[in-house]
C-alpha cells in the first residue's frame, strides 16, 4: 500500500511512522503532491500552532491538493483541527486562522477551571457516538493520549467525543476526511486499532 505522511511541519513524524510500521505500513514523508495524490491513503500530522501549519501548507503550494484528495485522509491532533474551517488562535496579525475548510465549524481554545488544566495533555476516555469502520473493534470508551488546547466543535462529522471541561469533538469524519484529536501513535492498543482500521478502510 502507498501511504504518504504529509510534510506539514510537525514534530511527531518519527512515533507516527514507527507505530504505522509496527502495523507492516510502508510510509513516505512528502510535501510532493504528486506523491499525495497517487497514495491509497494519507495521513496529515501536526504539532503546534495552526497558524504556522497553515502557512507551511500554502508555501509548499499544498492547501488545494490536500481539499481535492479522494482517497482515506486522517489528521492527527493538529491536523484533525485543520480540517475544519477557522481557528480562534492568534496568528502573527490575525485574530483566526483560515484552515483547510473541509469540515464546519471554529476551533476554541479550551477554558481552565477548578481541576482542569490547559493545555489538556494526557490520557483520557473518549465516548464512541456513531458506528464507523474506523472505530471497529474499540470499546464504548476507548483511552486515548491527548496532548491540544484548542478544542474542535460537536457536530454532524462528530463520530466520537471526550470530555475536559468542556465536550468536543474527539474523532470525525466527512466523507473520506477522518481526524483524531488525540495521538493515536502514543495511545497503546486502541489508538495502534485505530491505526490499523484506518489502513485496512475500503
Amino acid at each position: 500500500m502507498k501511504l504518504a505522511i504529509i510534510d506539514s511541519g510537525g514534530a511527531n513524524i518519527s512515533s507516527v511512522k514507527h507505530a504505522l510500521r509496527r502495523l507492516g505500513a510502508d510510509p513516505v514523508f512528502t510535501a510532493d503532491a504528486k506523491v499525495i495524490r497517487s497514495a491509497e491513503r494519507v495521513i496529515l500530522p501536526g504539532v503546534g500552532a495552526a497558524g504556522a501549519a497553515m502557512s507551511r501548507l500554502r508555501e509548499l503550494d499544498l492547501v488545494q491538493c490536500i481539499q481535492e484528495l479522494q482517497q482515506p485522509v486522517l489528521g492527527i491532533c493538529l491536523g484533525m483541527q485543520l480540517l475544519f474551517e477557522k481557528s480562534d488562535e492568534a496568528w502573527k496579525d490575525e485574530n483566526a486562522v483560515e484552515c483547510l475548510g473541509i469540515i464546519p465549524g471554529t476551533l476554541k481554545k479550551l477554558k481552565p477551571s477548578a481541576g482542569i488544566r490547559v493545555p489538556h495533555m494526557g490520557w483520557n476516555t473518549t465516548k464512541i457516538v456513531s458506528n464507523d469502520p474506523l472505530l471497529t473493534g474499540l470499546p464504548e470508551h476507548p483511552w486515548f493520549y491527548f496532548v491540544h488546547s484548542y478544542r474542535a466543535p460537536i457536530g454532524s462529522s462528530t463520530i466520537a467525543s471526550c470530555d475536559h471541561g468542556e465536550t468536543f469533538a474527539a474523532i470525525v469524519r466527512r466523507g473520506n476526511f477522518f481526524g483524531a484529536q488525540f495521538h493515536p501513535e502514543r495511545s497503546a492498543r486502541s489508538g495502534a486499532k485505530l491505526l490499523a482500521n484506518f489502513l485496512e478502510l475500503q
